[in-house]
């Protein structure tokens, strides 16, 4: 018989896994939440074209990482590998321009195919930010910290260091587009056949390659900030004070680069040291030419995603699953009366484990495993009194409380949700 086992670059969220997902994504939610985000769920797969537009044709998100397929209906279909394209999507489709600014997060899955890594899976997830409509720095300014502020949440903001740069407004990278051209076609004899391919269409993208080869030309290439106009000028001071008000520490990355042309201005990076070559746990930018590349009418936006497998991996001290309440009848003649008891004490908000059968060691032995808090036993004895035997698991101490009683009594046990 065949044993099958996950598919490769995916994983189990066993329950002990789950609890640290969750953790990170309430975490999360209620820094969002309190910065005014409203929670938004966008389909897991959308037209192929919505991710092809948005991540360049010739990436290689869209030339080698897709899960793409046609539909039964002869519909190219892609599982998201990110979320801001979908979202993107739903901005447009839904007519949501009347209100701007549209501050939004979202959570769940994303798919690449790439070779799997240390918190890199083929089937991943990610917490992901956006801002539609707010061209005023202010928007990177608060985007940058939400993410700060999660990462403080998480405890890890001080294992991790921002990185900033600007990209300039369309006209700063149009003028800068030419001479990193005129540069890079200097040196084509030593450029990657990706960068050869990306020269013409998209060349700022060829500063991000990690081929080696492309690494030693593009350091001594021109710098953005050297050919920034007045408005980009201004826009990225202002960015950085800021920053600086709210005490957000960060260094300027002059070859921090997002290659799309629709990308303008803020670009950043939180990294870390504790994940191996990838570094980056929480990445973003502002997208001002985004909206339109899907059809739709120009409108700005910024955002940013976290990987949440990323950042389970450095969290410390996830909190403990919650300690239930064992209930142990004890003979077949408690059995009724314990299964309205922990029907009682679960409607009253208390974590209850009833076993479905067994002798009272088995039940004791399932208690000990989830790590109950206390059991409540109940036999012949006690059911003629109308009570019940309250034994704490941790002391051992026990007392009889009547059955009437018993929501008060184990006020101390209930677990805060």
């Amino acid at each position: 018989m065949t044993q099958f086992q996950p598919v490769r670059g995916t994983h189990d969220l066993l329950p002990d896994d789950y609890r640290r997902y969750a953790h990170v994504v309430s975490l999360a939610r209620g820094v969002a939440e309190r910065y005014g985000y409203a929670e938004m769920a966008p389909p897991i797969f959308e037209f192929t074209d919505v991710f092809a537009r948005t991540m360049g044709e010739t990436s290689d998100v869209v030339t080698k990482e897709m899960y793409s397929f046609d539909d039964r209906g002869g519909e190219g279909i892609t599982l998201r590998p990110e979320f801001t394209a979908g979202i993107a999507r739903g901005f447009i489709s839904n007519g949501l321009y009347q209100q701007v600014p549209m501050k939004v997060f979202a959570h769940g899955p994303a798919f690449r195919y790439e070779r799997p890594q240390k918190g890199r899976q083929r089937q991943f997830h990610q917490f992901d930010i956006e801002v539609i409509g707010s061209p005023e720095p202010g928007a990177d300014i608060e985007v940058i910290a939400v993410g700060a502020d999660i990462l403080r949440a998480l405890g890890v903001l001080d294992r991790t260091a921002l990185e900033l740069n600007t990209l300039g407004d369309r006209e700063s990278r149009q003028a800068y587009r030419g001479v990193l051209v005129d540069y890079l076609s200097g040196h084509k004899d030593k450029l990657s056949e990706d960068s050869l391919n990306r020269l013409e269409r998209n060349p700022m993208r060829i500063l991000d390659s990690k081929n080696e080869g492309d690494k030693d030309v593009v350091k001594d290439a021109p710098l953005l900030k050297d050919h920034l106009n007045q408005v980009s000028t201004d826009f990225f001071a202002r960015v950085r004070e800021g920053l600086d008000t709210l005490g957000i520490p960060y260094a300027v990355n002059d070859h921090l680069v997002r290659g799309l042309d629709y990308y303008t201005h803020t670009a950043f990076e939180f990294v870390t040291t504790e994940l191996g070559a990838q570094g980056a746990v929480l990445a973003g930018g502002r997208y001002d030419g985004l909206i339109e590349t899907l059809g739709g009418k120009p409108t700005p936006g910024i955002g940013w995603a976290a990987g949440i497998e990323r950042l389970s991996m450095m969290v410390q001290g996830v909190p403990n699953a919650a300690r239930p309440i064992a209930v142990v009848p004890i003979g077949e003649a408690a059995e009724a009366t314990a299964l309205q008891l922990a029907d009682r004490l679960r409607k009253d908000g208390f974590h209850v484990e009833l076993g479905y059968g067994g002798s009272v060691k088995k039940r004791m032995k399932r208690a000990n495993r989830v790590d109950a808090a206390c059991a409540i036993l109940m036999g012949e004895d006690e059911l003629a009194r109308n009570a019940a035997t309250v034994r704490d698991l941790d002391s051992g101490e026990q007392k009889e409380v009547l059955l009437e009683d018993m929501i008060s009594a184990m006020t101390s046990y209930r677990v805060s949700n």
